[in-house]
């Protein structure tokens, strides 16, 4: 039905995440058809930023430079270091405006039958790391599934020889959340991991 560029661009824009067929065929007539000046820019950017944007040398988040603007920063606390799966967990702490330390992304979290190990996510990069001494508490921010628990431990026994101190992100009932709408395996978490009034 379709020509065959057209169709090749229909299955291009299917890599993106929740892109089905009807999606991806929506995008590409539209852009086509009403605003070829966008799908140019797009274009562009898109080729630019697969060629220039590179892993932070020190964070493996995505960056232009050897060093992430966050890296580069004399403003941060170099003496914490939390742990994150992606880039986009970055944002959402930074965010919070409640984190001022530095980061490590895993860029995924272990995964043996994907075949996803400690060396796929940098975790000895990371192990280098601590061995310098500068960092004094390692916060493990991955997330709460059975994969970023199981990532999160690994890294936890990994560290336990440099002696820095090792903390893990709270889990619980959300703030404004109602009891009877939370899933029992946080609610379990959450009184299991309860704090004591002074």
């Amino acid at each position: 039905m379709f020509s065959p560029l057209v169709a090749e661009l229909i299955q291009g824009l299917r890599v993106l995440p929740g892109v089905g067929p009807k999606s991806a065929q929506r995008m590409a007539l539209y852009l086509l058809e009403r605003n070829r000046q966008g799908a140019q820019q797009l274009a562009d950017v898109l080729a630019r930023a697969m060629l220039d944007v590179q892993h932070c040398e020190s964070c493996r988040t995505f960056s232009e430079q050897s060093l992430c603007q966050l890296c580069a920063s004399t403003a941060r606390d170099t003496q914490l270091l939390c742990v994150v799966e992606s880039p986009a967990d970055i944002l959402a702490i930074e965010q919070s405006g409640s984190f001022n330390g530095l980061y490590f992304v895993l860029g995924g979290h272990l995964s043996p039958i994907d075949g996803i190990g400690p060396h796929e996510l940098g975790i000895p990069q990371l192990i280098n790391r601590l061995k310098n001494k500068e960092v004094t508490e390692l916060i493990l921010a991955t997330n709460a599934t059975v994969e970023g628990e199981a990532t999160a431990h690994y890294i936890r026994e990994s560290s336990k020889v440099f002696g820095v101190k090792v903390s893990r992100i709270a889990h619980g009932v959300p703030l404004g959340g109602e009891l009877e709408t939370v899933d029992s395996h946080t609610l379990a978490r959450a009184l299991n991991q309860r704090q004591r009034y002074a």
